[in-house]
């Protein structure tokens, strides 16, 4: 079995719809009910902020803090996380700082937000995800970056610095007669962080693709096959250096025609992630509704227990309105599969009888007007 990550307490200040919070938890799932707009995605999203980047919800930092308060915002945590017990701080100091947030673990500034990897994973399904295979791939190749941080660390930061790159060429061809030295600079560190990019994310759906083959029989939830689309199509069995040399030659023959696009029309950023049905043999945008959101939980639970597998220590699941489109069947179907994994969940409905197949291994809290009822 992995090692339990879990929260035991939380604490909020002027958080969204929360002025002040301090809440215990025991180690076992929680679920968060209430009426809607009472502040339970708000909490989830506050926990969400224990892993790189802007949350559940991408939200921008300013907009974060509770409407009237003069600062920013503030979330501790205490966990029993991948190296043992830490309280972690994190949030914004508001005014010009607001625009970045700030880490400190065990009351030491962290140097970056990515060392939060360090102690835990947290992995998240939202109502707002449930239109990833019918929009745009720009969506897709979202998703999948996010389930491949939660394995491979450093992929935020060569994304990020492919990012920066094209964008310098970009700009460079832009102009009139730009430095063909400089170009080329910038396309060999494209080629590079470009194909290190793609790679990790192959990697990612071969393994996710072996663990639902394995699992294809085990619960009500639907099976699906993934495969990546639109760069350097039937390459991937090659030597990364030649990858490397055929990209960095599509670049270099590519540079009037991106300079007449004013964008780059090559690499990673095109590409999409394809997912079927497999029992039905039919892509997953042609499915009904209710199938969408079957396959979608499917993979979030094979992703969550990828992670397990390959780190040792379950992540931290939060599954927002997770119980809301499913029959009673699936719902105490999926409690046994999110238990199973071994670590810590957060559910949140608007009705606690949902989730009553979860019984005592679930901590049930009320959740009014950015308080918890006692």
């Amino acid at each position: 079995m992995p090692h339990k990550v879990f929260l035991s307490r939380l604490k909020l200040t002027d958080f969204r719809n929360y002025a002040a919070l301090s809440l215990p938890l025991d180690g076992r799932h929680v679920v968060l009910t209430g009426q809607n707009g009472a502040g339970k995605t708000n909490l989830m999203e506050a926990v969400s902020f224990l892993s790189p980047g802007r949350g559940l919800r991408r939200a921008a930092y300013g907009d974060v803090p509770r409407a009237g308060s003069e600062g920013g915002f503030s979330v501790f945590a205490t966990l029993e996380g991948m190296q043992g017990e830490v309280d972690i701080g994190t949030g914004t100091e508001g005014g010009e700082d607001g625009q970045s947030r700030k880490l400190r673990l065990n009351g030491t500034p962290a140097r970056t937000v990515d060392e939060l990897l360090d102690h835990l994973r947290v992995v998240w399904l939202t109502p707002s995800m449930d239109g990833l295979f019918t929009g745009p791939s720009a969506d897709r190749r979202r998703f999948l970056d996010r389930l491949v941080l939660s394995l491979d660390p450093e992929h935020g930061r060569r994304a990020a610095d492919f990012e920066k790159a094209m964008r310098g060429r970009n700009r460079l061809l832009s102009e009139h007669r730009p430095d063909p030295a400089w170009l080329t600079a910038l396309e060999k560190q494209m080629a590079e962080l470009g194909i290190a990019m793609a790679h990790a994310r192959h990697e990612l759906v071969g393994l996710l693709s072996g663990l639902v083959e394995a699992a294809r029989d085990d619960g009500p939830f639907p099976s699906a096959t993934m495969q990546l689309s639109g760069f350097l199509d039937g390459e991937w069995q090659r030597p990364a250096y030649e990858i490397e040399e055929i990209y960095l030659g599509m670049l270099q023959e590519g540079r009037y025609r991106d300079a007449a696009a004013g964008r780059t029309l090559d690499g990673p950023h095109r590409a999409d992630l394809l997912i079927r049905h497999r029992e039905k043999d039919m892509e997953a945008e042609r499915c009904s509704t209710g199938e969408q959101k079957a396959l979608l939980v499917g993979l979030i639970l094979a992703h969550a227990g990828l992670v397990a597998g390959m780190t040792g220590h379950a992540p931290v699941l939060l599954l927002d309105e997770i119980a809301a489109h499913l029959d009673e069947g699936r719902r105490a179907a999926l409690f046994d599969r999110v238990d199973a994994l071994g670590g810590q969940a957060f559910m949140t409905g608007t009705d606690r009888a949902m989730f009553d197949a979860l019984g005592e291994r679930a901590q049930f809290l009320t959740v009014s007007n950015g308080g918890i009822l006692p």
